[in-house]
């Protein structure tokens, strides 16, 4: 089964194809080139399909880090 940092990873990797570095929690928007504010948009939009979550406003602004966003997500699909 694919862990959702596997999900995530391919998501990064479709949306910002020009990115080939590794895909970790650490992962932020300062450490690809490609992701600007509406990249980050597309990237959100992506994640809430491919997982089945809603983020509001102020939750999107808060994200750090792909560790942040999936510590966030378990939490709203009950895992956490």
């Amino acid at each position: 089964m694919e862990s959702d940092l596997e999900k995530i990873t391919q998501i990064v990797r479709d949306l910002f194809d020009e990115y080939a570095g590794p895909v970790t929690r650490a992962l932020s928007a300062r450490d690809v080139a490609q992701w600007d504010s509406l990249a980050n948009v597309q990237f959100v939009v992506l994640i809430e399909q491919t997982f089945g979550v809603r983020f509001s406003t102020a939750e999107v602004g808060q994200f750090k880090n792909v560790g942040e966003l999936l510590d966030i997500m378990q939490v709203k699909r009950g895992a956490g």
